[in-house]
């Protein structure tokens, strides 16, 4: 199931947290992985890992947010032949955006909705020829349960994030036919740079808010949420398109009103 020997993958944001475990789990499963982020650091950093795992991992420094870069990104990964795999998973959350619509600023909003959204269309726009040409292609959004039932002060992400669960739909119907399936992971507190960044990098604050809000107890880790992207992009999920898979520890189905 988990074989991607002489596969190519492109995974945005692919450099830290869930990113980073999704790139690190399709070299592992044999990958030619693009691994697209704008912290050179971070992507040098697993860039470094490539040759003690089966694939290979190639760090691109690229902002995924403009259509140049995203054509680009994409010529450079098909430049094989094939692109067999996207993960759009590149997203942001800025410590300073959780405010009320009516103080929300413009520039902060559109900055949000270019990267966590923009850039999955954009992304999709140039890899889909490409797989369209080899009569194959899986894209897997990496959307998140904030799009599905949302939290104070955050209008942008949450609309990004639901927006994307409703673009995988889309695109599953445009695409369908073509044998390129198109499918979403919802995940709910993964232990990430993001997630730190809202509790100032308390580690502990942070698991013990997630122990509280999961009904499993705990937080996740971004090598929970690359298993479920590997399977969803593994002959194993063939029957699969169009749809979303939480992985959230239990929280959706808590529900807000739950103790």
């Amino acid at each position: 199931m988990n074989d991607f020997s002489s596969k190519t993958v492109i995974v945005t944001g692919g450099a830290k947290g869930i990113g980073e475990g999704v790139t690190r789990a399709f070299a592992q499963a044999g990958a030619d992985v693009y691994c697209a982020d704008v912290d050179a650091a971070a992507g040098a950093k697993i860039a470094a890992e490539s040759d003690s795992l089966p694939g290979s991992i190639t760090y691109v420094n690229i902002d995924v947010s403009t259509a140049a870069n995203c054509e680009a990104l994409v010529s450079q990964a098909a430049a094989s032949g094939r692109v067999d795999v996207l993960v759009n998973n590149v997203g942001i959350q800025p410590v300073d955006s959780y405010l009320p619509a009516h103080e929300f600023p413009e520039e902060t909003w559109d900055r949000i909705l270019d990267v966590n959204l923009k850039s999955g269309f954009l992304m999709s726009k140039y890899a889909i020829p490409v797989m369209l040409k080899q009569g194959s292609g899986v894209i897997v959004n990496i959307a998140s349960v904030q799009g599905r039932q949302s939290m104070k002060g955050v209008p942008a992400y949450a609309a990004s994030k639901g927006g994307m669960i409703s673009l995988t739909q889309q695109l599953a119907m445009d695409y369908s036919e073509h044998n390129i399936r198109v499918l979403a992971v919802n995940p709910g507190t993964i232990e990430t740079h993001l997630a730190l960044e809202s509790v100032n990098h308390d580690v502990e604050a942070l698991r013990s808010a997630a122990a509280a809000d999961h009904p499993i107890g705990r937080i996740g880790q971004p090598e929970e949420i690359a298993a479920v992207v590997l399977f969803l992009s593994s002959d194993e999920a063939s029957f699969m398109t169009g749809e979303y898979v939480n992985v959230d520890g239990g929280m959706m189905a808590k529900g807000s009103w739950a103790e």
